[in-house]
């Protein structure tokens, strides 16, 4: 399996990740996949509850709610995350910012806690990368599947100026606020990180690959890594 994990910082590439899994024929899963893929297997699971008959196919790829069903299955079965062992808290799960993530309490006996929180996530990164060849945005991927002989992990950066001036751009935002919607973004993320799994997202160490987007396009940006992931692939035997 072909893995990717691509990291980053707000306005430093938000679409790197999709033009990457689009060139080299790879699932592509960030925060908002994930959330669709949730809903739609929650709507699947209402509408059979509620003996509805069929709904229309749900726009996520077919496979990726399958993949959420077998994870909630094993997850019944192993007691993992419990009790957001449904399609419901999953969708809850997935849906959580990276501010709600680092504010979550250590333990909980039914709310979601940062235990749970951890357990749940840890395991969705990591059955992806041992069953798909996926494009994986975000979320700690870089931490989760350190070591993994067959993942590529990329770090995408800008300075904080360039960043600012990009959402100020696409947003709409004075500059004051852009920059007030970056800081915060970038402590978020910041925060969750060391929560999580005690990183700095920004150490070079981390990352096979660290691109600095100053100069560089989204699409030479793919190309780059695209080029790059067949010397993390082990060799045949």
């Amino acid at each position: 399996m072909a893995v990717i994990t691509i990291s980053g910082n707000l306005g430093s590439g938000g679409q790197i990740g999709r033009i990457v899994a689009h060139r080299l024929g790879l699932d592509f899963v960030d925060d908002e996949v994930l959330t669709e893929a949730a809903r739609a297997l929650r709507l699947c699971k209402d509408a059979v509850a509620a003996r509805d008959g069929e709904l229309p196919a749900p726009a996520i790829h077919e496979r990726l709610v399958s993949f959420l069903q077998e994870f909630l299955d094993r997850a019944v079965v192993a007691g993992v995350a419990d009790p957001l062992t449904d399609a419901g808290s999953l969708e809850t799960l997935m849906a959580t910012t990276y501010r709600e993530a680092a504010a979550l309490p250590v333990a909980g006996k039914r709310d979601l806690s940062h235990r749970r929180y951890k357990e749940a996530i840890t395991s969705v990164v990591a059955e992806l990368a041992a069953k798909s060849n996926v494009v994986i945005v975000g979320r700690g991927g870089q931490a989760i599947l350190k070591g993994h002989p067959r993942c590529l992990h990329v770090r995408i950066t800008a300075p904080i100026a360039v960043r600012i001036r990009r959402i100020a751009a696409r947003e709409g935002l004075s500059a004051e606020k852009a920059k007030e919607r970056v800081e915060e973004s970038d402590k978020a993320r910041l925060d969750y990180h060391r929560k999580y799994f005690k990183i700095d997202p920004a150490d070079p160490d981390l990352y096979d690959i660290v691109l600095n987007m100053t100069h560089i396009s989204e699409e030479d940006a793919a190309e780059l890594i695209a080029a790059a992931l067949p010397f993390k692939m082990p060799a045949p035997v």
